[in-house]
């Protein structure tokens, strides 16, 4: 008999997925029929697989060790899983391989509790992979978890943490991270129910003076990865529907730039950038929305390769008793050392 006991970063799912986890040789009509023969049990009483699983219940399973073996893909020889120890060698890697690079490309961790951890992403890292070779933020993260001994090894066969937003490449600031699966399942509800508020900040080319919604429609050509807005009143029906609220925080000394605090009011790639280059005012480094000359003299001033843009706040929804559910109203990223710079060259307040 062999036994696994949920821990709190494998509760929340059905026990059916739980199986298809942790036998990952194991078909679908053999674990049911492994159910209804009472092989695998749920705290030593016969499942349906439908059952959804809390910590501290037992899975227990009837196979001989070469048959668990098997299932598990474990080597039949030492009953290792070597497999998943690899795994969690190359997450170490990944968290190394950050870690060494220079601060400024460091990510850091703003907040952290059992279930979720909100990382302050610098410009220039992938949040997920591109392609298989890439390293990302998600790397980086689990990384850190085994680092820590947040999880083991051996929970990665059942769960395995990931962000729950994207910023672009290019973009800073927080991103969102379940370090279990209700985390995971909390964050993601919070953002599809939009109850999660997110702030970002940015510096556009030209004045503005007065706060504004802007709605309208996005188009993606994917051959470019670049999308175009459509006017609000003149839907396309390939497009998605976005929208941002903007507040101007104060202006450079020639009055030819503005500090944003923009709200992102539906999550599509690229809105910010383009919305507001839409509207003629489009983000300074921003080499695909944006003015060349403008970006040109910012790179040479400040060797500003990207977009300034920076995922500053995050305001979480509060119960019924006015608190969150994960023991922080609210998380601010400090801005990145050259956006700070920038601020202070142009006469323009860090803050508000």
């Amino acid at each position: 008999m062999q036994e696994v006991v949920i821990q709190n970063n494998q509760a929340g799912q059905r026990l059916d997925k739980f199986l298809h986890k942790y036998l990952p040789n194991a078909g679908n009509s053999f674990l049911y029929k492994m159910l209804r023969k009472k092989n695998i049990t749920l705290n030593g009483k016969r499942a349906e697989g439908k059952e959804i699983l809390i910590p501290g219940d037992k899975v227990q399973t009837f196979f001989s060790e070469d048959t668990f073996a098997c299932m598990a893909g474990k080597n039949s020889i030492d009953g290792q899983d070597h497999a998943t120890d690899h795994v969690a060698q190359e997450y170490i890697k990944a968290y190394a391989f950050l870690n060494a690079k220079p601060k400024k490309l460091q990510p850091t961790i703003l907040y952290e509790n059992g279930d979720i951890l909100l990382v302050n992403k610098p410009a220039g890292i992938l949040t997920q992979k591109a392609k298989p070779a890439d390293i990302s933020l998600n790397e980086w993260m689990i990384g850190y978890l085994l680092e820590t001994h947040s999880v083991a090894p051996k929970d990665l066969m059942t769960f395995k943490p990931s962000v729950c937003n994207r910023l672009d490449r290019n973009t800073s600031g927080i991103v969102l991270c379940g370090k279990t699966l209700k985390g995971s399942q909390q964050l993601s509800k919070m953002i599809k129910d939009r109850t999660l508020k997110k702030y970002y900040r940015t510096i556009c080319k030209g004045a503005l003076y007065e706060s504004e919604m802007l709605e309208g429609y996005l188009v993606k050509d994917h051959r470019s990865n670049k999308v175009t807005v459509i006017d609000a009143d003149n839907p396309d029906d390939s497009g998605e529907y976005v929208k941002i609220f903007y507040r101007p925080l104060t202006h450079s000394r020639d009055k030819q730039y503005t500090l944003l605090e923009v709200e992102l009011l539906t999550g599509k790639t690229h809105q910010i950038r383009a919305q507001l280059s839409a509207i003629g005012h489009p983000l300074i480094g921003d080499y695909k929305y944006g003015d060349p000359k403008c970006n040109t003299w910012f790179k040479e001033r400040y060797g500003l390769e990207y977009q300034l843009l920076h995922a500053a706040k995050v305001v979480f929804p509060q119960n019924e008793e006015g608190k969150s559910i994960f023991g922080v109203e609210e998380c601010t990223a400090p801005l990145p050392e050259q956006f700070v710079q920038i601020l202070r060259d142009m006469g323009m307040k860090e803050r508000e």
